[in-house]
């Protein structure tokens, strides 16, 4: 079984443990981008129009003989634009002819085999030089992929320890790139809790918390997440495969369990 060397905090080889064969496989970009769309239409919000809308006016038909159409007219408003036209909406200001309804239902589903099969691709697309180069990320400085350390950084609860870890593992340049394409959004979303733009960076796959969740959530692009926890969305932000991933010893030996679906 091909050997995978595991590093220490100082970005040097501790030691070596067994490939999982999960990285083996020939990783499907369809099944990736489906389950992304799938994921996606889960957090999507319902969009729909009131039942009551343009229904709420004072408005009244004149009826015949005034030599203008019969559409009901706010009272007091002399020949001002129709209201309250109701089911036949053919006049200027009325209520749409078909709106959005609330009840339509938004939400895709997705086989649990297949579900499982696009996270297997996407952790294989991760373990692949030739994916994760095309994803966007610099790996010249990098010892190797997959990338392995020590459970030690698990433990770590400083900003400035996870960097320095970081960059003794060779992946500096990818923390200034992200950190440099953070932007501010225009529009609305500024104030609704999404004022900056930044790209998805390096994910940190976990067994345990000790602290480096609190530690490294002040890193632009940075996430950390529990192999319990692993997602699409994590693997595969947008359905972009290749994200570049530093696992944790123990919860690289965790991916041993994919593979009765390998």
């Amino acid at each position: 079984m091909e050997k995978i060397n595991v590093y220490n905090l100082d970005g040097k080889k501790k030691g070596f443990i067994d490939k999982p064969k999960v990285f083996d496989v020939k990783p499907r970009i369809d099944l990736i981008q489906i389950a992304s769309l799938v994921f996606q239409s889960k957090n999507k919000q319902i969009q729909g129009r009131d039942k009551r809308a343009g229904l709420r006016n004072t408005a009244e038909g004149w009826g015949t003989g005034h030599g203008i159409s019969r559409a009901p007219r706010i009272k007091g408003s002399g020949f001002i634009t129709a209201r309250n036209v109701g089911r036949v909406p053919f006049a200027k200001g009325g209520r749409q002819t078909h709106p959005r309804k609330t009840k339509k239902k938004i939400k895709k589903k997705i086989n649990k085999r297949i579900n499982k099969l696009s996270i297997i691709s996407a952790i294989s697309a991760s373990g692949d030089k030739a994916w994760v180069k095309k994803g966007g990320y610099n790996i010249e400085h990098m010892p190797e992929i997959p990338l392995v350390v020590d459970d030690k950084i698990q433990t770590i609860k400083k900003t400035t320890g996870i960097y320095s870890i970081l960059c003794s593992l060779g992946l500096e340049e990818n923390l200034i790139k992200i950190k440099k394409n953070v932007k501010i959004r225009a529009g609305k979303g500024k104030s609704r809790g999404r004022k900056y733009k930044k790209k998805k960076g390096i994910l940190i796959v976990i067994k345990d918390d000790f602290g480096i969740i609190k530690a490294s959530r002040n890193i632009p692009g940075t996430d950390v997440i529990k192999i319990e926890n692993l997602s699409i969305n994590n693997l595969a932000p947008s359905g972009s495969s290749g994200r570049l991933i530093l696992w944790t010893q123990s919860a690289i030996n965790d991916l041993h369990n994919y593979e009765v679906f390998v």
